[in-house]
């Protein structure tokens, strides 16, 4: 399976020029945890997280809708390509604590937003096939079996 069918249909995005009240607008309507912050040309600039938020946000007393994202967001974002495997992006996730990476193309711009809940629901759906066969392999009656 493509690391692009693991990403939500639509990333969450908001423009370099989006202000945090505009970041977490977004975040609530989409219901994610993480947006992704991009230039006019749709290139990953940072990502803003809901720990940017509780971590550099909560207490500063700014003001949500004059405060620009670009001020708190991540800037130096690990990013994944469409040709990433999906375990290997699980194995940066889960290393790193990530739990958003954004998949781009090879100029940088944006393609989707995978998270650590669609991977790990991945690795379970992929297991419970695994355990599957095998329960059913070790079921079968062969010739020559008891």
């Amino acid at each position: 399976m493509g690391l692009l069918e693991l990403c939500d249909a639509e990333a969450a995005v908001v423009s370099v020029d989006a202000s945090v009240a505009d970041a977490v607008r977004t975040m609530l309507e989409r219901h994610v945890g993480a947006v992704a912050v991009v230039d006019s040309d749709r290139r990953v600039a940072g990502i803003f997280t809901e720990r940017d938020l509780m971590r550099k946000f909560a207490l500063s007393r700014r003001d949500p809708e004059s405060t620009l994202v670009r001020e708190l967001m991540t800037p130096a974002v690990e990013l994944a390509t469409a040709e990433t495997g999906a375990s290997e992006a699980l194995v940066t996730m889960v290393e790193r604590h990530f739990r958003h990476l954004p998949v781009v193309d090879n100029q940088g711009r944006l393609l989707g937003m995978l998270s650590i809940r669609n991977l790990l629901q991945w690795r379970i759906d992929d297991l419970s096939r695994e355990l599957g066969s095998l329960e059913q392999y070790v079921s079968n009656d062969s010739p020559g079996g008891d």
